[in-house]
Order: structure tokens, then sequence, then C-alpha cells
């Protein structure tokens, strides 16, 4: 089943995760670069609830401030972590029986950031709008499950089994 189009795409790697990926292979890595950032942004949107609810409940750290502290983390030094993350996965897949080319896993875990972006969204309106509880730790567990099944798939799908 080919789609196009990013919606169509995410929402068809909560089925068929390590198919959405090897149909992306041949985006460049300017595309790739959107993809990350367009999950930053997303992220970043998602965290402005909980950090409402948090200047509401404690005015001494104003809103504002919260999310200029959000931004400084999620949009410069979560990419720089996501890249460090998917270059050790790359060396370390060498010691296995399947590795995985650099831009591959790079690939692999920037399309599982943006696939559960959606999730997040929930996770963030659930945390700033009902607060702790059972339904923040179903989403986000829903959400952290979703990243790690669409990420080990996506590596799955574009590992080169090495021939003995």
């Amino acid at each position: 089943m080919s789609r196009s189009g990013i919606l169509p795409r995410i929402l068809q790697s909560w089925w068929s995760p390590g198919q959405v990926v090897v149909s992306l292979r041949g985006v460049p890595d300017r595309g790739l670069v959107v993809v990350l950032m367009a999950a930053m942004l997303i992220f970043l949107i998602a965290q402005a609830p909980v950090h409402q609810r948090a200047a509401y409940l404690d005015p001494s750290v104003p809103f504002q401030a919260r999310m200029g502290g959000a931004l400084l983390a999620v949009m410069f030094i979560m990419p720089l972590l996501a890249y460090a993350l998917a270059a050790l996965v790359s060396v370390l897949s060498r010691l296995t029986p399947w590795p995985v080319a650099p831009r591959d896993s790079r690939l692999a875990l920037f399309w599982a950031l943006l696939a559960v972006a959606p999730a997040m969204l929930l996770s963030g309106l659930t945390a700033g709008l009902i607060g702790p509880g059972p339904a923040l730790s179903l989403t986000q567990a829903a959400a952290g499950i979703g990243f790690l099944v669409i990420w080990a798939a996506g590596l799955r799908a574009t590992a080169q089994p090495q021939r003995r």
C-alpha cells in the first residue's frame, strides 16, 4: 500500500512502520532534517499546556520563561542529541549481524519521532488539562511504547544482514 504525504504515512506507521521507513529511504538528508525539526516543533507545542498549568500553579516562574527553556531544549539541544543517538546506534549495530548504515539509522530515529508526535500532543493536552493520574500515565506509555516499536521496526527494516 503506497501512500503519499506525511499524514497518511504517520498513520500507517502505527501498523506497518518498517514498510513506511523503507518507502522513505530516497528522502535526501535535508528532508531528514525537516522531519526531525517538524517533530521537535510538534513536541514543543505539545509542552505548552503543561507549562501553562505549571505557571498557573507556581507563578514564580512565568509561562514565557518556561516556554523559553523548552524552546532551547527541544529545538536546539534535542536535535543534536538525536543525531548523536543515531550515530551511536549505527556504530553499535556493526557489532551485530544486522548493521545499519548511519543514514538509515537517522531515518529510522527521525521518522519514529515524527510518527509519535500526535501521541505526544495528546499526552501534552492530558498533562495540561487533567494533570497527573492514570490518563496521563496511559498516554505517556502509549507514546513511549509507540516510539520504541516504530524505531525498532524502522531499524530492522533498514538493517543489512551480513553474509557469512
